[in-house]
């Protein structure tokens, strides 16, 4: 096996130096080992740049100190078009359809490992690398590329990347995804980078750390209805349900209902025909807890399917591995596939993606269906 540990061979790289810290260390770390490195800052949204909540321009001050200490270029490069392209009106038309979409992932696919690779490429560049926790093997019985989980537990990424092809994985470096990240900031403090104990960026890139709701309502009109439970009773409002996923707690408006537990209330499904909202009692509830998947939109690493059996799987990021069943669900209108989990999963929901591992090694995913 080939690992990004056993590679001499020295290359022109364009690192995406985002401005956070993960991103600064992986430019230091292959300039270290003697690489010709080039960064490329990534603006992919416009309109917010006045907005409190928008923090871009702050990025791209801290990505250019970041250059200046390291003694290399940086380039800013607006995606922006492209991000509302690929991106964006899928991320509305998801929503739309009362699915919860994850846009980071098509993200990855479309912008920071498409458009910016391709722009890379055309400079010149024989690689690129990204601050990401996920590692890339060269498998040499295949001659496939893998993709791995990184070492951090607690911070590996190859959730987010499992749309990335055998073409994309070929031209790609994650150097922290050899390193936990106390040592990317133990790094980062000890050469003296000016962001090495700025704070993780959190949220959906376009919407940053501004109220959900209160974007999403800029794209998405309302559509009130009514909030029943498992047997019909009305319990509530909802302001329409693009505005919930479930498994949601928070925000649901539901009190003090007659002859009903003092128990927390949870979104279990939507009924899009009749515009309603399911919500029941308590997080363990059966409509909340699921055995069973099916997924479309479906994306291999090493560009097909693995043959069926025991894998294991995460519905969602942050989620330990669980173990199921996978197979080819060729019934579906599109080539799909099915995933049969031993222990319930909770929230199973739609538009989010089904990611399978054998082990270490992320083998792809694709969309929820129910």
């Amino acid at each position: 096996m080939t690992t990004f540990k056993n590679q001499t061979k020295k290359s022109r790289i364009v690192v995406g130096l985002s401005g956070g810290v993960d991103s600064a260390v992986t430019a230091y770390l292959l300039k270290k080992q003697g690489h010709e490195v080039v960064a490329i800052f990534m603006k992919n949204w416009e309109g917010d740049d006045d907005d409190e909540f928008c923090s871009s321009n702050i990025d791209f001050v801290d990505a250019a100190a970041v250059a200046d200490v390291l003694g290399i270029e940086i380039e800013h490069v607006n995606f922006a078009a492209e991000y509302k392209d690929r991106v964006f009106t899928e991320f509305l038309r998801e929503y739309s359809a009362g699915r919860t979409p994850n846009p980071d992932i098509l993200c990855n696919a479309e912008i920071k490992f498409k458009a910016f690779l391709d722009h890379a490429v055309a400079t010149g560049a024989e690689k690129i690398a990204t601050g990401h926790y996920a590692r890339v093997r060269l498998n040499e019985a295949t001659a496939k590329y893998e993709l791995l989980k990184g070492l951090d537990n607690t911070k590996d990424q190859s959730y987010f990347l499992y749309r990335l092809n055998q073409a994309q994985l070929s031209k790609t470096l994650f150097p922290v995804g050899e390193l936990h990240k106390t040592e990317v900031r133990r790094i980062a403090d000890e050469i003296g980078l000016p962001n090495a104990k700025k704070k993780d960026s959190t949220g959906i890139c376009f919407i940053g750390e501004r109220p959900f709701r209160e974007f999403l309502n800029r794209y998405i009109a309302n559509q009130p209805g009514p909030i029943k439970d498992e047997t019909g009773r009305v319990v509530g409002k909802h302001v329409g349900l693009s505005f919930y996923t479930l498994g949601q707690r928070q925000g649901l408006g539901i009190g003090g209902v007659r002859g009903a537990p003092e128990v927390p209330w949870f979104v279990a499904r939507k009924d899009m025909v009749s515009n309603t909202l399911i919500a029941v009692q308590g997080h363990d509830h059966p409509l909340l807890l699921s055995h069973k998947l099916t997924a479309l939109d479906v994306s291999w690493v090493a560009g097909e399917p693995p043959v069926s059996g025991d894998y294991a799987a995460k519905t969602r990021y942050r989620q330990a591995d669980s173990a199921c069943v996978f197979g080819i669900a060729g019934s579906l209108t599109q080539q799909g596939f099915a995933l049969d989990f031993q222990d319930a999963q909770w929230a199973v929901t739609p538009g989010q993606s089904a990611v399978l591992y054998d082990g270490e090694v992320c083998l792809g995913g694709g969309v929820i269906l129910q």
